[in-house]
């Protein structure tokens, strides 16, 4: 009987016991997953990492997109002096940045936020790999997309025309997202760029599929002018003012610009832009550069004391051009930069007129406003006088540490900035594409795809041009078309490689065209 009442007894306290077991064995230290659902870290942490690496570091932008836009030129003969600032590719890496951290933590952001019923921060995920993909395609052309995640052997890209009819698809179906979820609270904790205001990404949206439409405006001119008139006529807006800029935080970080130039010393001012800033007699310059430290060198237009170095310049020593003109030192401060502007959705705008875009306004009006937004946004003076001069011109290019003529370059540009409306449409695009390469200093990649899209602005060749038959020759007098395919894929997707080539229609090396960059005339 004893024993009865003592087994009965330890099941009454092991039930009891049971009951609490949860309670009693949880950590209330411990963030439990219930707490991340109703934070959104679950979905939202992510987001400050794929946003952080859109940009690249020293080699996706300053030895890639910064040179190639010729913003930047190093005074460091890297690898003897044969690399990828001489046409000799060495390095390629934006590839392996939008892949590994972009698009996989954004396609594990989607699955969570879908299986939890998130509708708004899935959309936000694949709104932030159409802005890493639609750069990563300016870089090789045809790229990984529909099918990124596969486990089959051989992984097919899209093609270019495949690329743009899925980003403006999934734009619409984002857009409806947003429209549907103005006040939607959930992301403000994790958006560093425009502190959760859901009707702000919609003007950025619309903002980004007009870049999209002016990108493929000669190729595809009907399907580039039906989405480029959606965004002007959406209700949602465009990205017409500063505030509204779409930026990228640092997120307490360094802009790599700064780092390469302030603590490597590895990048100073292009000479393209000391020709046309200096010519132009653009006061942004001051904003963006700091004067050459020694005199001599820019004794040929002392009222402005930059000079810079010619992209693929022939170099003997770091030292020779280490006194040519930085960065501005603001830039050590920077905790932002933009990826797009409300001045270069005015020039798009601009161009959009020029092509009959319904909607688009008036092109002269939409070109002064992209420059005095420009002009606001870095803080320079002098915008009027800017716009009414109809005489500065780009000026030619002396390299004083050279010997003779080494370096040098005669202005292949003669554009001037006022609007005349009496200039043919070609006159009026490089005036337009000129601005907007100004306007977007330190955000390359626009500007490189933009100069390859139409000829603008008529910038100088390298010097030294080391392409070759590993990589593909640039002809005398001609500019770099792309980056190849990445050595990893070729080696690890032959078969998809193979088909990536076809869709490129070219081989693969530097010197195939893109589908947007068509070579023909802009109108």
């Amino acid at each position: 009987m004893k024993k009865i009442i003592f087994l009965l007894m330890a099941a009454f306290f092991m039930n009891a016991c049971t009951d609490k077991f949860e309670e009693a064995n949880t950590n209330p230290y411990e963030i439990s997953g219930e707490s991340l659902k109703q934070d959104f870290n679950h979905v939202g942490a992510y987001y400050s990492s794929m946003l952080g690496n859109i940009f690249g570091h020293q080699i996706e932008e300053n030895l890639v997109a910064e040179s190639f836009a010729d913003y930047m030129a190093t005074p460091t003969p890297f690898a003897g002096g044969v690399n990828n600032t001489t046409y000799y590719i060495r390095w390629n890496t934006y590839w392996d940045r939008i892949y590994k951290d972009l698009m996989a933590p954004a396609n594990q952001v989607i699955k969570i936020a879908d299986e939890g019923g998130y509708t708004v921060f899935s959309s936000w995920a694949k709104l932030i790999q159409i802005m890493g993909v639609s750069r990563l395609t300016t870089y090789h052309g045809p790229v990984i997309y529909s099918n990124y995640g596969s486990t089959e052997s051989t992984i097919k890209y899209d093609s270019e025309s495949e690329l743009y009819t899925k980003f403006f698809s999934l734009l619409d179906e984002i857009q409806a997202t947003f429209a549907a979820n103005k006040t939607y609270a959930g992301m403000k904790k994790f958006d560093a760029s425009y502190g959760g205001d859901v009707t702000k990404w919609a003007k950025f949206v619309n903002s980004l599929r007009l870049r999209l439409a002016i990108r493929i405006s000669k190729v595809a001119p009907a399907l580039a002018k039906a989405q480029g008139e959606k965004a002007i006529a959406d209700p949602a807006g465009l990205i017409l003012t500063n505030a509204d800029n779409m930026t990228i935080s640092l997120y307490g970080g360094k802009l790599y610009l700064s780092v390469i130039c302030f603590e490597w010393g590895d990048t100073r001012m292009s000479a393209g832009m000391e020709s046309i800033l200096v010519g132009l007699k653009d006061s942004r310059i001051e904003k963006f550069f700091q004067p050459a430290t020694d005199a001599t060198v820019y004794s040929d237009h002392a009222d402005f004391p930059y000079k810079g170095i010619r992209n693929g310049a022939s170099l003997v020593a770091k030292d020779d051009h280490s006194n040519f003109s930085m960065i501005n030192e603001s830039f050590k401060t920077i905790t932002k930069r933009n990826y797009l502007a409300a001045s270069e959705v005015y020039f798009d705008l601009a161009e959009a007129s020029l092509r009959g875009w319904t909607g688009a306004g008036d092109a002269k009006s939409n070109y002064e406003n992209g420059v005095k937004l420009s002009f606001a946004d870095w803080g320079a003076g002098g915008v009027d006088t800017n716009l009414a001069d109809d005489t500065s011109k780009p000026i030619d290019y002396n390299d004083p540490k050279a010997t003779g003529s080494v370096n040098d370059f005669v202005s292949r540009s003669t554009v001037t900035v006022k609007w005349n409306e009496a200039d043919s449409n070609e006159l009026k695009l490089e005036k337009i594409i000129t601005q907007k390469w100004i306007a977007g200093f330190y955000n390359p990649n626009e500007p490189w795809a933009d100069f390859r899209r139409t000829g603008y602005p008529k910038l100088p060749n390298v010097y030294k041009n080391d392409s070759n038959a590993d990589w593909g020759v640039i002809p005398a007098g001609e500019w770099i078309k792309r980056m190849p395919f990445v050595n990893a894929e070729r080696t690890g997707n032959v078969a998809g490689i193979a088909d990536a080539t076809t869709k490129l229609g070219g081989p693969d090396n530097i010197a195939t065209r893109l589908w947007f960059d068509t070579g023909k005339a802009n109108f």
